[in-house]
């Protein structure tokens, strides 16, 4: 299976995943700090210190990834790094690590692509209401202004937010994830501010940023299907993907909410904090659209949940390590609609990767077969989509490193690369020795 020769090979990371020095040069606290701290919230009290220490390992890291042949490499910068309480005057030794690592990127013949927001929210500003606060997202495009006067010169591709669905859902939603508040109502307005300062960043980048740079936003997708035929099942199901998908692709792309959605999220409160200029902000036209993908959900109607009025069931496939269902087919499901319902610029695979039980062997390798036949089974797809002319452009792995996985601490291990967290060795598993062949061939053999 040959890919397209401009086609880009690439891994991703977050900041607060992997850096580690969470209070060292200037950087204030985020949201994920104290979430760490809150009993009950993620396994074994983890936190985010020293994670895989790549804010001191990160010319080694960039070694690592220059070994495996990797084209371009997506990270996240941290906004409490830059401004430690999110306004203000920026933190210069924060701007000069992330120059020095895009440097280092640069030199290897790697090219960066940077998230302004990875889910790390300066805790000034959730003192203030956090994403549920409409000046939020001007305090956001300030920073992402500071970022693309400091960086614009090295990097070219900039995405403004990763996943506002999981930000404001199971951040102001659910509570699984920081801030950990459990209310409908304000997972909505957050959302609603998190596509406005997607909008106004993508203004400023007009403004400001690299002339011939290019701007996105990264959404994450999930397949969907109807427990069963039922009305109630499909109705449920259809609520499903207005949540997860088409409440934040439509406004971005259409310049509108959909009207079934604006209409179930009344039963909140009302939704006069969407202001008149905002639509024509939010639909500001982008360049690219990354889009992460892992699995998918079975709803059955639920009129006890008030989020959708469903219920995710049981999968019915093989999972991984956190119980996700693995059903690559389902990758062409989501990607092949963007172009039909949205829009047909430029596709990449921001994340795709599993969490499997990998351990380290008598031989110093980590055999994780499964995650090689997890990987290549999406590359099938991808080469389906690019074949029947998606413009799909370029692969990212999730994750270059075992990493600090949010609630699950440090017990899933999503990475290419496994890390020793006491040593901070690195060892290439399996399937970065394998993805490093893909890239060296641009392809690979069924």
């Amino acid at each position: 299976m040959q890919f397209p020769k401009d086609f880009v090979w690439g891994a991703a990371t977050a900041a607060f995943q992997i850096e580690g020095a969470t209070g060292e040069d200037g950087r204030g606290p985020c949201i994920w700090d104290r979430f760490c701290q809150v009993p009950g919230k993620v396994i074994n009290y983890d936190d985010g210190d020293p994670a895989c220490d790549h804010y001191h390992r990160f010319k080694d890291d960039v070694a690592l990834m220059k070994n495996l042949g990797l084209q371009s490499y997506r990270f996240s910068i941290a906004w409490p790094r830059i401004m430690p309480t999110g306004a203000g005057t920026p933190n210069q030794k924060g701007i000069d690590f992330y120059r020095r690592l895009a440097e280092e990127l640069l030199s290897q013949g790697i090219k960066p692509v940077a998230t302004l927001y990875h889910w790390d929210l300066p805790m000034g500003l959730q003192y203030r209401g956090g994403w549920a606060n409409r000046e939020i997202a001007y305090r956001l495009n300030d920073y992402a202004a500071t970022m693309f006067r400091s960086l614009g010169d090295l990097v070219s591709d900039w995405t403004t937010i990763n996943e506002p669905l999981c930000i404001s859902w199971l951040g102001y939603g659910t509570g699984v994830h920081a801030p950990g508040y459990q209310d409908p109502a304000m997972a909505v307005r957050a959302s609603h501010h998190l596509l406005l300062a997607h909008g106004l960043a993508v203004d400023s980048f007009r403004t400001v940023g690299p002339k011939h740079g290019r701007i996105g936003i990264t959404f994450n997708m999930s397949g969907v299907d109807a427990a069963t035929d039922s009305v109630a099942d499909k109705a449920a199901a259809y609520r499903y993907d207005g949540w997860h998908h088409r409440w934040f692709f439509d406004p971005v792309f259409k310049g509108s909410y959909p009207a079934d959605m604006m209409d179930w999220y009344s039963r909140f409160e009302p939704l006069d904090y969407i202001e008149p200029p905002d639509l024509a902000i939010i639909s500001r036209p982008v360049d690219f659209v990354g889009i992460n993908y892992y699995t998918r959900a079975i709803i059955k109607a639920n009129p006890e949940n008030p989020i959708f009025g469903g219920e995710s069931l049981a999968p019915t496939a093989p999972v991984t390590d956190q119980n996700w269902e693995i059903v690559p087919s389902y990758l062409h499901q989501v990607i092949s609609r963007i172009p039909t319902e949205w829009t047909d610029l430029p596709l990449y695979i921001h994340e795709n990767g599993c969490a499997m039980p990998d351990a380290v062997n008598e031989q110093g390798q980590v055999e994780d077969t499964r995650r090689v036949e997890y990987i290549r089974d999406h590359l099938k797809v991808v080469h389906q989509l690019v074949s029947e002319g998606v413009n799909l452009k370029g692969y990212y792995v999730w994750s270059l490193l075992d990493n600090f996985e949010w609630a699950w601490g440090y017990e899933k291990r999503f990475g290419i690369v496994w890390v020793d967290y006491k040593t901070q060795q690195r060892i290439p598993k399996a399937s970065a020795l394998w993805y490093a062949k893909v890239i060296r061939n641009n392809g690979f053999e069924v």
